[in-house]
């Protein structure tokens, strides 16, 4: 299937202080066991940058979705080619694995049944429209690349 780029969706002021906030718990360790700060370098700054995101776990496997879209932490990953993910003092490094799009809309449903409260705002209407081919990204741990 051949989709156009998907859009990005800003965040309000109120979402970007929220973010900050939920963003420093979970860094302290507190949230949901599906919360996590994701840690990636800027592919331009080099700068270390986190953002707190939902993780799927589905059939034993990590995914990480981008409900808003393209956002900077989907293209920083994406050259960086790894991210970290923190949870109080616990860190975990990933390689990202883009989706076949065959997957994709099986891995978004199960995003949107788990988290359709924290997302429903802006991923929604994405899904509805078709839009699923840049949302997912598998998580690889580093010592097992070739799984």
């Amino acid at each position: 299937m051949n989709f156009p780029v998907p859009t990005f969706r800003e965040p309000t002021g109120v979402e970007k202080t929220f973010n900050r906030v939920f963003g420093f718990l979970v860094g302290l360790g507190l949230g949901f066991s599906h919360n996590y700060l994701l840690e990636v370098r800027g592919r331009k700054s080099g700068k270390l940058y986190s953002t707190p995101v939902d993780l799927l776990e589905l059939d034993g496997k990590r995914y990480l979705v981008a409900p808003r879209g393209r956002t900077q932490w989907v293209r920083n990953a994406e050259a960086a080619g790894e991210v970290t993910l923190r949870k109080g003092s616990t860190r975990q490094k990933f390689h990202l694995r883009l989706l076949p799009d065959a997957d994709k809309p099986q891995i978004l449903k199960a995003y949107l049944d788990n988290f359709k409260r924290e997302v429903q705002t802006y991923a929604l209407a994405k899904y509805d429209r078709g839009r699923t081919h840049q949302a997912s990204r598998r998580l690889v741990p580093r010592s097992r690349q070739a799984a």
